[in-house]
């Protein structure tokens, strides 16, 4: 792997993110804070999906988790992969789209931090930079595939963990995941800066009606939606 850079992830340990692959950003620590309130226990079934470098994998598999991490490059697949074994981690990694490589299994915890960022044009193939944040011009392309999915995929009692930007709307998130029958709620806010993505398309946001006159900031959310026992 070469371009490689090297992000700390919120344990005080650090991954490698080579080139074409999500590094470990303001969300990937927003969702792991809300991962360690679950109080994940010892052989607890967790799935990362959409792991890019595996931060969240690895801090699943920190607490005696047993990890599955899924993302649909083969990079962040094995970028992931490297960064389990050079942390002595036990990760099983698997190529494929969101809940394809693992159907018919059931987890405890799903977390997830998909593309979710709006974006003109057409979707990007998945050796283009951009597979790893562009979702479409209402960037719901891969949330709402999650959404009717889910509940599938968690055990009476499991936990979905998922974070988005509100640019691309919380009601809607909610709703979704409600119709499938989860128990969603938002547990976590936070403002953070526009990256260079978003402000290189502040006009077009603005035509959309996304953002207003003069704002760089987003939010982004941490929906935690659960399945009833």
């Amino acid at each position: 792997m070469i371009d490689t850079r090297t992000r700390n992830d919120s344990e005080g340990g650090s991954v490698l993110a080579p080139w074409r692959v999500y590094a470990p950003q303001h969300d990937t620590e927003l969702l792991t804070r809300a991962l360690d309130r679950e109080h994940v226990s010892a052989e607890a079934a967790v799935l990362d999906m959409g792991s890019g470098a595996g931060a969240l994998a690895l801090a699943a598999a920190r607490r005696g988790a047993r990890v599955t991490a899924v993302d649909r490059t083969y990079r962040a697949v094995l970028a992931t992969r490297f960064n389990a074994r050079l942390a002595r981690l036990p990760v099983e990694v698997l190529h494929g789209d969101l809940f394809g490589p693992v159907a018919g299994r059931r987890f405890d915890l799903v977390v997830s931090n998909p593309p979710y960022v709006p974006a003109p044009g057409s979707v990007p193939r998945c050796h283009h930079t951009a597979v790893a944040w562009d979702a479409g011009a209402d960037g719901r392309l891969l949330l709402d595939r999650i959404c009717r999915r889910a509940h599938a995929s968690l055990v009476p009692g499991g936990v979905l963990l998922l974070v988005h930007s509100a640019l691309c709307g919380i009601a809607p998130t909610l709703a979704a995941l409600e119709r499938s029958g989860l128990q969603a709620r938002v547990t976590d806010r936070r403002l953070v800066p526009f990256g260079p993505v978003l402000r290189s398309r502040g006009a077009w946001l603005r035509e959309r009606g996304l953002v207003g006159a003069g704002e760089e900031k987003e939010e982004l959310v941490i929906i935690r939606a659960e399945r009833p026992r």
